[in-house]
């Protein structure tokens, strides 16, 4: 393991979201330290996000939601897997299960671990566990939507396989998570 050394950490903004600065210095690929560097990480927390599929309707089920970020660069409303921040003592399954409740209503029946990923390691902390979610019609315990006190009003976006495969060839999807996730299960059902 190469040598890392932190000099010096500190909080910059501690908001809703969080950014650090750090001083550290690395050991080089050819043994010599690089550094030190000023480094500024944007901490996030862990997040969860399911693929989910419903078995009955042969469907995958994704969220359509407001994303203030990709306004103005984008679409603003993204289409994307159905996620969610992992809060503190809560496992990424639990968190998952939690956040497909209150965004599709249904309750997961099954679930696979996919994968767990970095979204932008050069800036942030967040990670990524990626899940499969099976849902069938009989679990459906509610609407969904999200939940209002946090802001959120999200629209479910039901697509069969070939839609999924339309929308992910088309750029209608650019959310990473979600491209995972669809070219897994995509992979999957070949």
């Amino acid at each position: 393991m190469r040598r890392v050394i932190v000099h010096d950490k500190r909080r910059v903004f501690d908001g809703f979201f969080k950014v650090d600065e750090a001083m550290v210095s690395y050991e080089a690929f050819g043994g010599s330290m690089i550094g030190p560097v000023r480094r500024l990480v944007f901490e996030r927390g862990d997040s969860a996000a399911a693929i989910v599929f419903n078995r009955d309707r042969q469907r995958v089920i994704l969220a359509s939601q407001f994303r203030y970020p990709t306004y103005e660069k984008g679409p603003g409303w993204m289409t994307e897997a159905l996620a969610g921040v992992i809060d503190p003592g809560e496992s990424p399954e639990q968190c998952i299960r939690r956040e497909v409740r209150e965004e599709s209503g249904y309750e997961v029946d099954q679930i696979e671990h996919i994968g767990s990923f970095y979204l932008s390691p050069g800036g942030s902390s967040e990670r990524i566990v990626l899940y499969y979610a099976e849902v069938t019609d009989a679990r459906r315990v509610g609407d969904g939507g999200g939940v209002r006190s946090e802001g959120e009003d999200i629209r479910l976006v039901e697509m069969s396989m070939p839609e999924l495969e339309a929308a992910v060839a088309s750029g209608d999807i650019a959310d990473a998570k979600t491209l995972v996730g669809a070219a897994w299960l995509l992979g999957r059902r070949r």
